[in-house]
This record gives structure tokens, C-alpha cells and sequence, in this order.
């Protein structure tokens, strides 16, 4: 087996990308994509028709309302692929507003269920504020799944998970980038990737603990990277390292284990809002990250709704 059927067998794959050939390719069980990945998808002339479509489709409705239509209409195409279920975003302008990011996912869900999804194959994504955790747990007492993202910091991860939502996304690549920058270096082994250590020690923290809350890996820049956390409960993995773990040969061992996990010494841990607030804004590279991450996602959203508005 090639390395990506080897880390099937430890870890649920899931597709980062809005590329419809991609998916059918590898095979993920689900699929995650984000604002800047559905402007890159649509504007290319093979996934320019169903931006078509949905004008056509719904030509007296405003350009918001239209770029709602095209991520849930994308969603809906991944989930005639894949067999599992689909990350789909909130806009990240609404990242400090708990309302207006309950009322938007109430809102991305009832298009899937009239497209004919069932909210258990729908994944919001909710970027990892305090006020963005505070409306996921709201969401999660609806029976409305939520994908936690744009998350660096331990801080954010129990908060998460003791706010009950169904999934994570830490982001190991951002990570990676902002220490390789802060620290002057090249690269990191595997073993020391700050990235790799951080979604580790997530991981373990919640099998220590029981919590339910997945660990899915996101925002990856190798395929050593990748392989570090063999046994997570998911990977979300870009088509380019899709493709090079499919030609890889060697041998994929398991580096996450819940019962090793369930034996370590940690301690735990609880975060009120003033206390998740200075943690937070303790860790330099999770507070400039998050920032930098709501900022261009929302810079995305905005390109997405002026493409849309020049296509009408």
C-alpha cells in the first residue's frame, strides 16, 4: 500500500479543497473548504457553470444571499462525492458577533436540507473567537454540527471541547509558518514541528479526558508533517500532498494513540471568558494568527461577493 491507503487505516482522510476531481480521486470520506478555496475553485472555467446556475437560478435575490446559494450549492456537489460530510464557512466578518454567526449557520443548513442534506452531513465552520465558541455551543444544543477553525492555541481547544462541538480544526502549517519566521529557521523535524506538537498535545488532552470533540489536522505544508500524526482522528489534506502521499512507498507507522493517550500525566483544565481572553492574548503567535486568519478569509468573502456581482 502507498502511504495514503497505509494512513487510512489510522485516520479518517478528508479532502481540503473545493476541486471535485481531487475528491473523486483520493477517495476522502468527507470534505472541508473554506471562502478563499471556493473563490479559487470558481474561477476557474470548470466550476464557473455552477456559479451560472445559481444566478440563474436566483436572480432577484441580493449578492450575500447569492455567494450563500454557491458555497452551499459547492457543498452540496461534494456531498454527491464523498460519502461522509462537508465543512462549510461562516462568514468570518461575523467572527465577534454570536448571533449574527447562530442566525448565518441556521441559515447555511436550511439550504442544505432543501438541497436534501441532512444537517448530520453538515459541518459550519466557526472560526475559534470566544464569541465564535459561544454560538457553536448554542448551534451544538440544536442538533447543528459545528467545525471549529482557525484555531492555534490550547486555550482554544478545551474551551471547544467543553463547549461540545462535534470537531476542531488546529491549524499545523500556520503554526509551522509563524515559528519558522519567529525562530529563523529552515524546517523542523517532524518531532519538534510546533505545529505537529501542538495538535499532539490537543489530541492527548482529550482522550486523557474523555471529551467526544474530534481532532482533525489541518493547514499542512508536508508530507512529514502529515505522517506525525498518524492515528489522529482526522487529517484535512490539500490535493498537492493528496497526490505525493499516493506516490509515497514508505511505511506509515501510528503516532496517535487514544489508549497511550489515556495514560499520560496531565492535569486538567477550565477557561471563563476573562481567562481564555488573557491566554490567548498570552500566546503571541495564536493571537497574530487568528487575527491574520479572520482577516483573510474575510478579504476572500469579499472578492467572492464582487465576482459574484460582476457575473450578474
Amino acid at each position: 500500500m502507498n502511504a495514503l491507503e497505509q494512513l487510512k487505516r489510522f485516520t479518517t482522510v478528508v479532502a481540503d479543497t473545493g476541486d471535485f476531481n481531487t475528491m473523486r480521486a483520493y477517495g476522502p470520506r468527507d470534505a472541508t473548504t473554506n471562502p478563499s478555496l471556493i473563490l479559487k475553485a470558481v474561477s476557474k472555467p470548470e466550476y464557473r457553470s455552477l456559479l451560472t446556475r445559481t444566478l440563474a437560478a436566483h436572480p432577484g435575490e441580493d449578492v450575500a444571499a447569492v455567494c450563500d446559494r454557491l458555497l452551499v450549492g459547492f457543498g452540496a456537489e461534494i456531498l454527491a462525492i464523498v460519502p461522509g460530510r462537508v465543512s462549510t464557512e461562516v462568514d468570518a466578518r461575523l467572527a465577534f458577533d454570536v448571533e449574527a454567526t447562530i442566525a448565518k449557520a441556521r441559515h447555511l443548513v436550511a439550504l442544505y436540507e432543501e438541497a436534501g442534506f441532512g444537517r448530520e452531513r453538515v459541518l459550519v465552520k466557526v472560526a475559534s473567537t470566544w464569541e465564535g465558541i459561544r454560538a457553536a455551543e448554542a448551534l451544538e444544543n440544536e442538533g447543528i454540527h459545528c467545525n471549529l477553525t482557525l484555531l492555534f492555541s490550547f486555550p482554544q481547544a478545551v474551551a471547544c471541547a467543553d463547549a461540545g462541538v462535534t470537531l476542531i480544526s488546529p491549524f499545523v502549517g500556520r503554526i509551522y509558518d509563524w515559528y519558522r519566521k519567529h525562530d529563523g529557521v529552515d524546517d523542523y523535524a517532524p518531532e519538534e514541528d510546533p505545529g505537529v506538537l501542538s495538535v499532539r498535545r490537543i489530541y492527548t488532552y482529550y482522550k486523557k479526558f474523555g471529551y467526544p470533540t474530534e481532532v482533525m489536522g489541518a493547514s499542512f505544508r508536508s508530507v512529514g508533517q502529515v505522517l506525525a500524526l498518524a492515528g489522529c482522528d482526522l487529517l484535512t489534506i490539500s490535493p498537492e500532498l493528496l497526490e505525493q502521499l499516493s506516490k509515497d512507498e514508505r511505511e506509515v507507522e501510528r503516532r496517535l494513540d487514544p489508549r497511550q493517550a489515556r495514560e499520560e500525566a496531565v492535569e486538567r483544565v477550565r477557561f471563563d471568558e476573562k481567562h481564555f481572553r488573557y491566554a490567548v492574548n498570552e500566546d503571541a503567535m495564536a493571537t497574530e494568527k487568528l487575527a491574520e486568519g479572520i482577516r483573510i478569509f474575510a478579504a476572500d468573502a469579499v472578492k467572492l461577493e464582487s465576482l459574484v456581482a460582476q457575473a450578474r
